[in-house]
């Protein structure tokens, strides 16, 4: 990919926000057709995230840092994962749900490809819609 095929975003979070909604916001403000998590760093009193294989969410209250989030951004769909560690260092992550509250910051870099369209379809390999990629 060259240079005038992608551009960087950086957004930083305050207090309060919640993860998941801000960086939707931030897709949709942008018109992000096909993106991802760079980095991310920061703290949570909050979790919500879905653990494999399991239907619901799990909260969390606490102090955490994130220690990473990754995952394909779209205003057509996106799918991140979160991981988050306590004040002892135990980690655990899984499938980020809106309720993510940020502790101090968020800082997060996004990549934005100009070059593909992301898209979520069921498209009958699993039950779920799953990413399409679609050469502009």
């Amino acid at each position: 990919m060259n240079s005038s095929d992608s551009i960087t975003h950086a957004i930083r979070l305050k207090p309060g926000q919640d993860l998941r909604q801000e960086i939707e916001s931030f897709v949709k403000k942008e018109d992000i057709k096909a993106g991802w998590i760079i980095t991310c760093v920061g703290s949570l009193t909050s979790t919500n995230m879905r653990f494999a294989n399991q239907p619901e969410g799990t909260n969390a209250k606490g102090h955490f840092e994130i220690v990473s989030l990754v995952g394909t951004i779209s205003t057509n769909g996106s799918h991140l994962h979160v991981n988050v560690s306590d004040s002892l260092g135990n980690t655990i992550g899984g499938h980020m749900l809106e309720g993510n509250l940020v502790y101090t910051t968020a800082e997060i870099v996004i990549g934005e490809s100009k070059k593909f369209e992301f898209a979520r379809e069921n498209d009958g390999s699993t039950k779920w819609e799953e990413l399409q990629i679609k050469k502009k």
